[in-house]
C-alpha cells in the first residue's frame, strides 16, 4: 500500500478536516481519486477549512468522478449531463503558447502609446445597457450581451470602449485637464454573427484625443498605426489605410437634400460596412427614408 501517503495527502486537499482513517478503496477507485486530486487543485472552489466530514465510497465517487467515465449502476447519477469542455461559441482559450503572442502583441501596442505620450486608462467590462442605446439606437441590443441583474438593472457586455470614455469624461468634469491623451486595450463583446476573423469575443486598442481641434488628432492617430506596423514589420505592401470623414458623408447627404435628422442613424448603418454585405446596407439605408439615387451616391 505503498500509495497510502498520496491519498492521504489529495484527501486532506479535498476535504480539510478528514478523518485519517484507512478505507479499503479498490483499485478503480483509486485511480478515479488520484486523477481528480490532481484537476481540483487548479479550481478555486474549494470547500473551506471549517467544514468537516467523514470519508465514504460515495463521497470520493462525487468528488473524484472524471469526465468520461460513466458513473457506476444504480448510483443515481446515470442522467447526469456531462459538461461541454469547449468555450462558448466565438470565444476562444488562450493556452500558453498563444498567451505569450497576445502579451507580446499588447506589448507592442502598450510602447507605440507611451512614445507618443498616451496613458492607459480601463473601464468595466459590464456597462450600463442604456449608455449603448444612447449612442447606437435601440436595434444595438440585437448585437449585446445583455441581461436585467439581480437588482433589476439592465446591463450589457461592452461591445466597445468609446461610450465608457465618454462617460468617465462627464463623471470627471471640469477636474480633466485638457487636452487629454488615453489609451485602452480592452475587451469587448458583440453578438453577432461570425465571419473569419472575426469573433463575437475580441480585444481592442483605443486610442482617444480629447481637446485637440481641427485634424491634428487625426494625424497623430494615423501616425500611431504607421508606427505599429514598422514596429510589426507590416509595409504599404501589406496593408493600406483608409481614414472615414463624417463631414464628407454630411455634405453628400446635403447634395442629395437628405434631412438632417436622418444623419446620425445614417451614421450607424454606413459604419455597418464590412460587417454585413453592401446590399444589406443599402436596404437598411433605404428603409431608414434615404433615396436610391443618395445611396448610389454615398457608395
Amino acid at each position: 500500500m505503498s500509495a497510502f501517503p498520496v491519498l492521504q495527502h489529495h484527501l486532506l486537499f479535498l476535504r480539510p478536516r478528514l478523518h485519517l482513517s484507512f478505507i479499503p478503496f479498490s483499485p478503480r477507485l483509486r485511480r478515479r481519486l488520484f486523477f481528480s486530486a490532481a484537476s481540483v487543485q487548479c479550481s478555486s472552489s474549494l470547500p473551506s477549512s471549517s467544514s468537516s466530514s467523514t470519508a465514504s465510497r460515495d463521497d470520493i465517487d462525487e468528488v473524484a468522478e472524471p469526465p468520461g467515465v460513466p458513473p457506476p449502476p444504480g448510483s443515481g447519477r446515470e442522467t447526469q449531463q456531462l459538461i461541454d469542455v469547449n468555450p462558448p461559441r466565438g470565444t476562444r482559450d488562450f493556452p500558453p503558447e498563444d498567451m505569450r503572442l497576445r502579451n507580446w502583441l499588447f506589448q507592442q501596442f502598450r510602447e507605440v502609446s507611451r512614445i507618443l505620450s498616451f496613458e492607459e486608462v480601463d473601464f468595466p467590462v459590464l456597462e450600463s445597457e442604456a449608455l449603448f442605446i444612447r449612442k447606437a439606437g435601440e436595434e444595438i441590443t440585437q448585437q449585446l450581451y445583455n441581461f436585467e441583474d439581480k437588482g433589476g438593472r439592465r446591463v450589457v457586455l461592452r461591445p466597445e470602449i468609446t461610450p465608457s470614455l465618454a462617460r468617465l469624461l462627464i463623471k470627471q468634469g471640469k477636474s480633466v485637464s485638457l487636452p487629454l491623451k488615453w489609451f485602452t486595450i480592452g475587451q469587448c463583446w458583440r453578438y453577432e454573427r461570425m465571419t473569419r476573423g472575426r469573433r463575437r469575443e475580441h480585444y481592442q486598442w483605443n486610442m482617444d484625443i480629447i481637446g485637440v481641434s481641427r485634424v491634428r488628432a487625426e494625424a497623430e492617430l494615423v501616425n500611431a498605426i504607421v508606427l505599429l506596423f514598422e514596429r510589426l514589420g507590416i509595409t504599404s505592401s501589406d496593408v493600406g489605410i483608409r481614414v472615414s470623414s463624417r463631414k464628407v458623408l454630411q455634405a453628400v447627404l446635403q447634395m442629395y437634400a437628405i434631412p438632417e435628422h436622418l444623419f446620425a442613424e445614417v451614421c450607424v448603418i454606413v459604419d455597418k460596412l464590412g460587417k454585413i454585405t453592401k446590399e444589406e446596407v443599402e436596404k437598411e439605408l433605404m428603409s431608414a427614408g434615404v433615396t436610391s439615387e443618395a445611396v448610389k451616391g454615398d457608395r
